[in-house]
């Protein structure tokens, strides 16, 4: 497959958009990476990445117009906000030879209606739990009345990942409805909301290559999503990963392989949604066999970060072929024995209200470790903090013990008031 020179327009601020850059850089296919909006991490590749700050992410018309006076070619979108809003029609529509690693508006509504994934699932027989749709307040506090197990709200849309809510009691479960149907907390993402029954097990998520026909995955990963440690606390956004995981088998990884993965990507394309991208789906490994939680229509954050760092093949390579339905032409991905985990490094008060603006330093990063950028930014020459999770330190090494205790050594590197992070990531698997 001969690949021309990529020049790539890659839209986000996240750690997931630097673990990106930071990737691509590293091929020969990429010649130059424009991050919109980027953060301080994306600032650090002078000769191969620029940040564009006067664009915004969100304004189609103008990421064309500077995609075509900088003669782009490739279209990454990080987040799911802009996939979910048509950027890879819009850009389809309006620059045709731009290739574009993602799906379109149709089928982002895999992350962008938890409704439509959920009947996908239940019209391709793709194993999930038990739920029902509601858009109407009173039909959704009777279903709640007439079961008597424990469940999970979600709010359809998106929602900055707060829309989904996990109730101890029914009358926390009857507030969540009320919070999201009535009080309008998530405004339209909560016209309709999934009930859905609670599932019990250990969480994975795996992110999977697809060109709308054949699919390629990266090492499953687990999250650590409250802010506390020993899973307290609200939840958020993810305070830290560790790939690969012990939870999922290989006998497992096989089986979700082809009866869930390869069956989306099949049913996507039969249902008339191509899908091309990265696919990201979270899994419950229950002890009925693995169920799948969400779907998302791009990298996850900070899920990314980790399995990059065990990529061994081209990630241009892999998107480009993407792009061009030619994924089988590559042969199997090439993937580290290596284990890796990322620790992320938060704003004081995160996930609730915290500071922006706050000094930081960084100090020399040791062996085998990456400090990725996520809500970080440059003024006047100081680096300073701009969201509420702010970098993460992420390490490889030879077992999974010891890629922990240099992620940890990794986040003593990094110093900021206020910061705060998990000091257990990958606690119950290192037991």
């Amino acid at each position: 497959m001969s690949i021309p020179s990529l020049r790539i327009l890659l839209v986000g601020n996240g750690g997931r958009e630097h673990a990106l850059a930071w990737k691509l850089v590293q091929s020969s296919h990429v010649e130059h990476i424009y991050v919109v909006p980027g953060n301080g991490g994306t600032a650090g590749f002078p000769n191969k990445v620029t940040n564009v700050q006067n664009v915004k992410a969100d304004d189609f018309p103008a990421l064309v117009a500077f995609a075509r006076d900088n003669s782009l070619n490739f279209l990454v979108p990080g987040p799911e906000a802009p996939l979910v809003a048509g950027i890879v029609d819009y850009f389809a529509q309006h620059l045709p030879d731009v290739k574009s690693f993602g799906p379109n508006e149709a089928a982002a509504r895999m992350e962008g209606s938890k409704a439509f994934s959920k009947d996908f699932m239940k019209d391709h027989n793709i194993p999930t739990a038990a739920y029902e749709n509601f858009s109407d307040y009173e039909q959704a506090k009777a279903y709640l009345d007439s079961i008597d197990h424990d469940v999970v709200i979600k709010a359809d849309g998106l929602a900055a990942g707060k829309g989904v809510i996990i109730p101890q009691t029914k009358e926390e479960a009857v507030q969540a409805l009320k919070d999201i149907m009535l009080t309008r907390e998530f405004g339209s993402a909560g016209d309709t909301v999934v009930i859905e029954e609670l599932l019990v097990g250990e969480e994975c998520s795996i992110l999977t290559f697809s060109d709308g026909y054949n699919i390629a995955s990266l090492p499953p990963a687990q999250d650590h999503k409250r802010i506390f440690d020993d899973d307290k606390g609200p939840n958020t956004g993810g305070m830290g990963t560790y790939a690969p995981t012990g939870v999922v088998s290989a006998q497992e990884n096989d089986d979700i392989h082809k009866s869930i993965l390869q069956a989306t990507v099949d049913g996507m394309r039969n249902s008339g949604n191509l899908f091309i991208g990265c696919l990201f789906t979270g899994l419950m490994m229950t002890k009925a066999g693995p169920k799948v939680l969400e779907y998302n229509v791009r990298f996850g954050d900070p899920e990314t970060q980790s399995v990059l760092t065990l990529l061994e093949s081209d990630l241009a390579e892999l998107m480009y072929s993407c792009t061009t339905n030619s994924l089988s032409s590559l042969g199997p991905i090439n993937i580290s024995s290596r284990a890796a985990a990322t620790v992320v490094v938060a704003a004081g008060g995160y996930p609730g209200s915290y500071a922006k603006g706050t000094p930081m330093t960084l100090s020399e990063t040791p062996e085998d470790t990456v400090i990725f950028h996520a809500g970080t930014d440059i003024k006047d020459g100081q680096l300073v903090t701009s969201g509420g999770r702010v970098i993460a330190s992420t390490a490889t090494g030879p077992t999974l013990k010891e890629a922990v205790a240099r992620a940890y050594e990794g986040v003593q590197t990094i110093k900021f008031e206020g910061m705060q992070f998990r000091k257990d990531i990958a606690k119950r698997a290192l037991k």
